[in-house]
This record gives C-alpha cells, structure tokens and sequence, in this order.
C-alpha cells in the first residue's frame, strides 16, 4: 500500500471518529419539552407537570425500602436502599440524598481527606462501612488512578431535589451481616447486608 492510500484510509477514520463525537454531543444536549435545557439536573426521576403547565418538583422513586435514613447537616436526608454483598468479595451500597438545606449542595464535606482530593471532589468518596462487631472501618474502593467507585455529584444537588448514590467497599467478613455506613456529619446508618 502507497503513502497516499495510507493518508487517504487515516483521513477516513479522522472524519469517522470526529462525526461519531459530534453525534454524541449533540445527543447529549437534549432539551426538555419547554426548551430549557436539562444539563445538571439530578433529580432521580424526571419533573412533571401539574394541571396548570407548572412543573412539580421530583420525588425520589418510593418503590424500594429504605434500610436506613439519617438526617443532619442543615436538611440534608441520606437514605440507603440497599447494600449488598457481590460475588467478587465486595460490598455495594446505594440510596438517595435529599437537600433541603435552602441551597445548592456540592457534597464537600463527603468526599474524603486523602490526596486524590482533585479526583474525588463533589462526590461521596469519604464514606465508610463500620464493622463494630469485628471492630474495623471499610473504605471505598479505589481504581488504579485514585478515583473512587461511588458517585460523584457532578454540580451539585439543587435545593429540594433528590440524587440518587452509589459506594462500593470492601466486603466485611462472611458472618457479618450489620454495619454502620457513615458519611461526612451525617450521623452513622445502621444496614443489614444481603447477598448479590
């Protein structure tokens, strides 16, 4: 193959990755149905609309069970759904965050003190799970680069709205099925672990 069928084939690929980037933008920036963009929403379920076009406020999905629900830090209600022991020898927890602080929330105080901070921030990186029984504290797990395997709140969390979360950690010892997930100033939440 000569040089110029080389450059022509590259050429091709270029045009194809940059108009596969550019479709995925523009589907990306979808609007909602009156023109408002919908980038930074992070309500867990979509608004809706009253008789008068107004739109009501998103409401958390109350379909699952809540294993456990603590409130502090000036309003805020963090509730955890699940936490569930998975095959690969870890423990994922989910649940909601709920502000009612009268402002918009960025999670600073739960991302955790270590150093990755740059890579963590906004997010629920500073979560543990507390074996008291077998007395040792579960941090969540990390990648390769430091970022944590839990939800970063990108933008915050509105005043009134609900985000949903995600942490994973190490599983605690087979037999131990009570912790305490514990966050930033929110007081500890005590969850029963279920098998995956």
């Amino acid at each position: 193959m000569d040089y110029r069928h080389t450059m022509k084939g590259r050429r091709a690929l270029s045009a194809l990755a940059i108009a596969a980037g550019l479709l995925l933008t523009v589907a990306g920036c979808g609007t909602g149905s009156d023109g408002k963009s919908d980038k930074g929403a992070t309500a867990s379920s979509p608004p809706t609309r009253n008789g008068d076009g107004e739109q009501k406020q998103s409401q958390a999905p109350q379909s699952e069970t809540a294993l456990a629900e603590v409130k502090g830090e000036n309003g805020l209600t963090l509730t955890v759904t699940s936490a569930k022991r998975d095959n690969g020898g870890f423990v994922t927890v989910e649940g909601t965050v709920t502000n009612n602080t009268g402002t918009l929330w960025v999670a600073a105080d739960w991302r955790g003190d270590e150093r990755e901070l740059a890579r963590n921030g906004g997010s629920i990186a500073g979560a543990s799970l507390i074996d008291q029984k077998g007395k040792k504290k579960y941090l969540i797990l990390r990648d390769t680069s430091g970022r944590c395997l839990c939800t970063q709140f990108t933008g915050g969390v509105r005043e009134g709205a609900t985000a949903q979360w995600f942490a994973q950690f190490p599983a605690p010892p087979e037999g131990t099925d009570n912790v305490d997930f514990q966050v930033g100033a929110m007081p500890p939440a005590s969850v029963e672990l279920s098998q995956g």
